[in-house]
């Protein structure tokens, strides 16, 4: 394949180049290539502006922020003009204790902080709640959780963790808010200043380069008091995803083991002839220990190709007529547009055992069937395409009016959206479901063998069997206003008042064009030349003009496994099929829309001074928000709206104490919400009129409450050093969890026209009869305790060279603990149906104690650098422990990943004052990311690796 650089756009490279647009409009330098960064806007970091030169700098800056706050606050400050210390947000923010990464294509996409997923962390960027949503990855973002990959980390000047909440800083965080900042060009040197950065990025496994290029074009005025800026990043890169996937293990009933007919046409022990398809279970030792036992649903390796895009714009216009007054006009562009292309080779165990017949099993201590030979297997060869793009604007305004030497206000506003939208999201599958002779072996879970019994590369071996397309979209958008005043009553006692009305909208839309060749309404209706579905015939002829040879290359394969392969070329199939001629027809059932608005204010005490010799600084106050939602789904095809309203006070005090110029002890205790997920406010399902049952969300959810508790202590025992031991307990009320209650139609916003006609229900309604509902309802709550350990030391006390070096490093320890309802797996071979009497696989239901999803119990980073000003290199490695992330299914208890370790490494060369060469290389070890499934056996779900990646370029500064 070309590099990017062959197909890069001149276009945008001029628009991007020429127009010397960049990093963040905070980041100005004065004359030494200093840089200002401005941090958040509520919780006393808003005072100074701190100088940044180079790493060991902006290391010092973000201790600033930290130790001049009363509240938790953690920072990262990006080193100079166009010099973010990463090339991914979520990168540099796992470097802060406390916060993990969940990686998607090999780049950061979603934080954890202290143990809390995505959706309970509220980001903001310049001052404005946002939510930036991608569709990158295997599914779509349809929750709160910030996408952070949507962003260059070139637009950003600093990120500030807030980890305590301040009845000042906007609810809706278990976890944290995290403010992301553009800047503030009125920071900068009078004049014009001006930077371009221009990298190339190599990635080791796809072979490709593209290009990354930010560049920044500033102007202030000679008397300071009108400041533009203009900034802007692109970069086009194309990585490479290889490795296994089992799509989770199951039980299932077999045709036959070794021989032994498991199917009899007469039910009972004995009687009856061997069947292949229908009849009744038999039980016998080899195949109940077979039907018992977990195997791989869908035993396959593949390649992921991300094809990614992205271009950024910021621009900011600052007016600061007099000393008492600042006008502020921020805006932010994105585009992140991706290809994912996928190829697999596999079998389709999922559903379709009964058809085949195993040979040679082998079990282990956990329950699986490890290795195994299948004959009368399904298998097939997959294509998917999926093109996504994902649009985010945000515009906002700010006022800061000093009314008086001792009042004060900020009027803040504006809005975001973010849409993203996939507009092709293709699957083609070719089937040889009678193939002999596949054997898989996993005896390494993270290596199998897996090998075919017939030629996959032969098309006259295949049939295509099956098509899919599901364009969706979804689209989040906020509008927000808000009013701050502050009033210094006395020395050292502000008394703030605000207020705060915002709007967010949320929707999603899905629609399909499924079909199979032989279905009710397959393609066979339109293509030249009719197919005659029979029991051999069940797809179109496959052919190698509509097809392709897809080589594996490196996979982590083990020895044996068969390692090329024939797919649909998507664009000649979809053509072949007159795919995208197709009506797309909405699936209503997974379409939904939310509606929230909030108001609300606060009122807050700020106060410092001295008891008894001891210094001290806290904040106390209480922060109300009035919550209206209205959420719309379907059911039967029928929209239902259901509108709801609640209230929560949230009182927060936050105690700094300094019992020594260089010692920090921090207090803090807080009621706090997350907003439920989105996806589970659905007002949409099933209506079943015979048994007056209802399969539905619920919009009546709760939001998550909590109270958190934290205390740490912090010395400052040298000039940019600092080694920190926090503390921290979240008490959790409730989390929604799978369960049921009773409800009447009306209740659910439902009427009589969801049931159907010939129903009892219908035909005998009544709006007061209840109906047992299956949802997701509001459970018991939990428990999350934890520690972070810092430590932040330059060595300067070392001699010489040495003197130059430091290191950074911090360490997080989580306990938690859960209780969860869930259908594990079968233990009885045959349970037998009290009216057929014929057997079943039956899941038995048990409450299992777990960590909340999504936590690690471990976590570390650290980096050593050497910075002398002209050469700096440094080298990060980062450890997040296994966690799981879901309660799994098909009799498997959680399921999550393993421990992953990322290496590194950064070098800077500083020419002459105007030019500075950089090489930075991500992942160094190349590490595979292991997933599993059921928390005990640790099953095989995926095991993949994207390879290194190496940027190399020049910065130029004015």
């Amino acid at each position: 394949m070309p590099s990017h650089v062959s197909r890069i756009s001149l276009f945008k490279i001029a628009l991007v180049a020429g127009s010397a647009l960049a990093l963040p409009q905070a980041a100005f330098a004065q004359d030494g290539a200093e840089a200002q960064a401005t941090v958040g806007a509520e919780s006393g970091t808003t005072a100074e502006d701190i100088i940044v030169t180079g790493f060991r700098k902006s290391l010092e800056a973000a201790l600033s922020v930290k130790r001049d706050s009363v509240s938790a606050v953690d920072a990262v400050v990006a080193e100079d003009m166009a010099k973010f210390p990463d090339q991914n947000l979520a990168e540099s923010l796992q470097r802060i204790p406390g916060i993990s990464i969940q990686r998607d294509g090999g780049e950061g996409r979603a934080i954890t902080v202290r143990g809390l997923g995505a959706q309970f962390t509220r980001v903001r960027v310049n001052g404005l709640e946002t939510i930036a949503t991608s569709s990158d990855g295997a599914s779509a973002n349809r929750d709160r959780a910030f996408d952070f990959n949507v962003f260059a980390s070139e637009l950003f000047s600093s990120l500030v963790v807030h980890k305590t909440a301040e009845a000042s800083l906007d609810e809706g965080s278990l976890g944290a808010v995290v403010d992301l900042n553009t800047g503030n060009p009125l920071s900068g040197k009078t004049g014009i200043s001006a930077v371009l950065n221009v990298q190339g990025s190599y990635n080791d496994l796809s072979k490709n380069v593209g290009p990354r290029i930010a560049g920044l074009l500033a102007w202030k005025n000679d008397a300071g008091t009108l400041g533009i800026a203009l900034s802007g990043a692109y970069s086009h890169t194309d990585t490479l995803e290889t490795g296994n996937n089992s799509v989770r293990w199951s039980q299932a009933y077999f045709n036959s083991v070794d021989g032994t007919p498991c199917f009899y046409s007469v039910p009972g022990a004995t009687g009856g002839t061997p069947v292949s398809s229908g009849g009744s279970y038999r039980p016998s030792a080899a195949c109940d220990e077979a039907s018992l036992s977990f195997h791989p649903r869908i035993p396959r390796y593949g390649k992921v190709e991300h094809d990614r895009e992205r271009l950024g714009l910021t621009g900011s216009i600052q007016f600061e007529p007099t000393d008492r007054t600042k006008i502020s006009i921020d805006g932010l562009y994105s585009s992140f547009k991706e290809k994912r292309a996928e190829q697999w080779l596999e079998v389709l165990a999922r559903s379709n055992e009964r058809r085949f017949n195993v040979v040679d099993p082998v079990y282990d201590d956990n329950g699986n069937m490890v290795s195994a030979t299948f004959n009368n297997a399904y298998v097939r060869t997959e294509s998917y395409l999926r093109k996504s793009e994902t649009e985010f604007y945000q515009i906002g305004a700010t006022w800061d009016q000093d009314v008086s030497d001792s009042f004060r206000f900020t009027l803040l506003g504006g809005m975001s959206q973010s849409n993203a939208d996939i507009p092709v999201e293709t699957t083609i599958a070719y089937d040889n479901k009678t193939a002999n002779g596949f054997s898989y072996d996993y005896s390494d879970m993270k290596s199998p063998v897996l090998s075919y019994g017939l030629d996959v590369t032969d098309p006259a071996n295949f049939q295509l069997a099956e098509i899919r397309d599901r364009p969706s979209y979804v689209k989040n958008r906020f509008k927000t206003a808000q009013l701050r005043t502050e009033w210094d009553i006395t020395e050292g006692a502000t008394f703030k008042v605000g207020a705060v009305w915002r709007r967010y909208n949320f929707r999603t839309q899905l629609f399909q064009r499924d079909t199979a060749a032989c279905g009710a309404n397959g393609t066979k209706d339109l293509i030249l030349g009719q197919v005659t579905c029979s029991s051999t015939v069940y797809g179109l002829p496959v052919t190698s003009g509509i097809s392709q040879i897809v080589n594996l290359g490196d996979a982590g394969q083990s020895s044996g496994t068969t390692d090329q392969w024939l797919v649909a070329d998507i664009a000649k199939a979809a053509a072949y099929t007159n795919l995208y001629d197709r009506t797309a027809k909405e699936d209503l059932g997974n379409n939904r829309r939310v509606q929230e608005t909030t108001s609300g204010g606060y009122f807050q005490f700020d106060f410092k001074g001295d008891l008894f010799g001891l210094e001290y600084a806290g904040n106390a106050g209480v922060r109300y928000a009035h919550t209206a939602q209205k959420s719309t789904g379907y059911t039967a095809g029928l929209a239902g709206t259901v509108s709801r309203t609640y209230d929560d006070w949230l009182p927060a005090m936050n105690l700094a104490f300094y019992p020594a110029h260089d010692v920090i002890v921090r207090g803090a205790i807080a009621k706090v919400i997350t907003r439920p997920s989105l996806g589970n406010l659905n007002p949409g399902g099933s209506v079943d009129g015979f048994n007056y049952r209802v399969t539905f969300g619920n919009p009546f959810l709760d939001p998550y409450r909590a109270t958190n508790f934290d205390a740490s202590v912090e010395w400052y025992f040298a000039p940019g050093a600092l080694f920190s031991v926090a503390g921290f307990i979240k008490k959790i009320e409730s989390f929604p969890v799978a369960g049921t209650y009773v409800a009447t139609l009306p209740q659910l916003g439902l009427g009589r026209d969801v049931l159907g006609q010939s129903t009892p229900a219908y035909i005998n309604y009544d709006p007061n009869q209840e109906y047992i509902v299956s949802s997701q309802v509001n459970g018991t709550g939990a428990t999350l305790k934890g520690v972070e350990v810092a430590l932040q030391l330059p060595f300067t006390f070392l001699p010489g060279i040495l003197s130059h070096t430091g290191f950074q490093g911090n360490a997080t320890f989580i306990k938690s603990d859960a209780d969860y309802t869930i259908t594990g797996p079968a233990t009885s071979a045959c349970t037998r149906n009290a009216t057929t009497g014929a057997c079943a696989l039956t899941g038995v239901s048990a409450v299992y104690t777990q960590t909340l999803l999504g936590v690690s119990k471990k976590a570390a980073n650290a980096t050593l650098y050497y910075d002398d000003g002209t050469f700096s290199i440094r080298g990060s490695v980062s450890y997040r422990g296994p966690f799981v992330d879901g309660t799994s299914a098909t009799g498997n208890v959680f399921e999550g990943y393993g421990s992953y370790t990322s290496v590194d490494a950064a070098i800077r060369y500083k020419a002459t004052e105007w030019l500075e060469l950089s090489i930075d290389g991500n992942n160094l070890t190349d590490t595979y990311r292991y997933r599993f499934t059921d928390v005990t056996a640790e099953r095989n779900y995926e095991n993949n690796h994207f390879g290194r990646t190496i940027l190399f370029g020049a910065r130029v500064k004015y």
